[in-house]
């Protein structure tokens, strides 16, 4: 079976089957992400913009209800010295209750009796007033917010009022002002101003889960129980939270306290509103994603093709690494990803392996193997090159006296180490371009392209005095005779240039070793 899809299943099909499924498996599963990650942000968002509109309408409430405080102990200490200025009390009510619009009635209660009210209501001054508000104004004698409650005329009433007191610290009474929760004034003004679509609103209840502005006119005044955001708002506590509504609706509500009269505001927007766009949304990008999806697998089929072409340029140059440029025709190959350049390199460096074992072999065939200098052969061939290129160059040959002594008196080990510490001193004397050959068993030669006689003189007798103290474990000191001649100054052929410095290096030895000499002009 496998035998029969072999030749079918090359490398491009197989890149194409696997982007093909890999890509439809991405595109599920990105549809997918998409829609969990757009619904976990859509529910975020609305749960923080609930809680922040939450938050700042509990704060403009708290500013408002402190503005109305002020208004009231402002007037309060205008009435107190004039107590029994009914005009100036009259006057200072209707002002309040006009001026701001912050309150709907403004009263001043004087010994528990109504004196003046604005608007006008003749049926209760002069009267004493049992009201839940005008009754705790009186008991407790300060600055207050009184809890909601249904007024005769079934008004659901706040009362803010400030103590009057005279100046010797008697209590006169109050001045307050009431705001009816389900009639027009600021603070309804201010709550009115949120936005409502899809479900969405704002409610604003009571210390004892009292419903004091709602939408549904019908519901304020009702209580709601069973509700961990009304629960936790009353106590103080702020943020947001999905929570089941008293009609088991799933709502995202952001909450924030009232702090001056302890109620709590909730922003909140059902689930299945704030969700009602994503459907739409995904059909759309699926729409939109389609044709970037086709182009996509058009756009598969063609990297698979420039995916697979390197390699199968690779495989043909397999079998033609015998050819004289393959190498050549081997770095032209465009392995232009990772794994296919790391294959070409691979190749390329199997063939310098070799490529370098020949140069091994080449450089072995022209090195010293004892000194690491240039053997003769290669000598020959540096010298050829310096010859064709017409560069002038000095020889110095140099050869260690009495060395046959060295090796029967400290043996041939000692003698090998003083031909090495010998080849490390020429050529730590010789310059870049300078060649250093052992041409014999005890003799060196160092050419010094571009030098004279006399310049090579001086190289020479540096080096002759660097070997005289050098100091060699065991063998001591040594010292050598160096002959000097120069190419093309004594000859133009080589070979008389070599006889040449033979000759100076004899004379050398001939007259007392360790000493240099400069060849006789041919």
């Amino acid at each position: 079976m496998l035998n029969k899809l072999f030749p079918v299943l090359n490398l491009r099909l197989l890149i194409v089957m696997l982007a093909f499924s890999a890509s439809l498996a991405t595109l599920i599963s990105s549809f997918y992400s998409t829609y969990q990650v757009q619904k976990e942000q859509l529910i975020n968002h609305t749960l923080k913009s609930n809680y922040a509109y939450a938050n700042k309408l509990a704060s403009a409430t708290d500013n408002f209800l402190e503005s109305a405080k002020q208004q009231l102990a402002y007037s309060a200490k205008k009435i107190e010295q004039n107590i029994n200025n009914a005009s100036l009390l009259q006057e200072e009510v209707t002002r309040l209750n006009l001026q701001t619009n912050s309150f709907n009635s403004v009263v001043v209660n004087k010994n528990g009796i109504m004196n003046v009210t604005s608007p006008y209501l003749p049926e209760i001054i002069g009267k004493s007033i049992s009201s839940p508000g005008s009754s705790q104004a009186l008991k407790e004698k300060k600055p207050l917010i009184s809890m909601p409650y249904m007024s005769a005329a079934k008004n659901l009433i706040i009362f803010i009022s400030h103590p009057l007191f005279d100046k010797n610290g008697n209590y006169l009474g109050y001045v307050g002002g009431s705001l009816y929760l389900k009639e027009r004034n600021i603070l309804n003004d201010l709550l009115e101003q949120h936005f409502y679509e899809g479900g969405s609103h704002i409610y604003v209840v009571d210390g004892n889960k009292q419903i004091l502005y709602h939408p549904d006119k019908k519901r304020i005044g009702t209580s709601v129980t069973n509700n961990k955001v009304i629960n936790a708002v009353i106590t103080g506590q702020s943020g947001q939270v999905t929570v089941l509504n008293s009609k088991n609706v799933e709502m995202l509500a952001g909450f924030a306290p009232v702090t001056a009269a302890n109620w709590g505001i909730v922003a909140q927007r059902p689930v299945k509103a704030t969700l009602a766009s994503l459907d739409t949304l995904i059909m759309e990008v699926f729409a939109r994603t389609l044709p970037m999806a086709l182009v996509t697998f058009i756009l598969i089929g063609v990297f698979s093709h420039f995916i697979s072409r390197p390699l199968k340029q690779l495989a043909n140059s397999v079998n033609r690494l015998d050819e004289a440029n393959s190498v050549d025709k081997l770095k032209r190959i465009k392995s232009w990803y990772f794994e296919s350049q790391k294959l070409k390199l691979a190749m390329l460096n199997g063939v310098n392996i070799l490529h370098t074992q020949i140069g091994q072999l080449k450089h072995d065939a022209q090195t010293d193997p004892l000194t690491n200098t240039h053997n003769r052969r290669s000598l020959n061939g540096l010298l050829s090159q310096l010859m064709l290129n017409n560069t002038p160059f000095a020889i110095l040959e140099i050869d260690i006296d009495f060395f046959k002594r060295v090796n029967d008196t400290f043996g041939h080990d000692k003698g090998d180490e003083a031909l090495k510490i010998l080849a490390d001193i020429i050529k730590n004397i010789s310059r870049k371009g300078d060649i250093v050959s052992r041409i014999g068993g005890e003799e060196f030669l160092l050419v010094l392209p571009h030098e004279d006689s006399q310049s090579a003189l001086k190289i020479a007798e540096r080096l002759r005095t660097t070997v005289e103290t050098t100091q060699m474990e065991t063998i001591g000191f040594i010292t050598v005779s160096i002959g000097i001649a120069t190419w093309p100054t004594h000859s133009n052929n080589i070979d008389q240039v070599y006889k040449c410095a033979d000759k100076a290096l004899y004379h050398a030895k001939e007259h007392g070793r360790n000493r240099c000499v400069v060849a006789e002009p041919s």
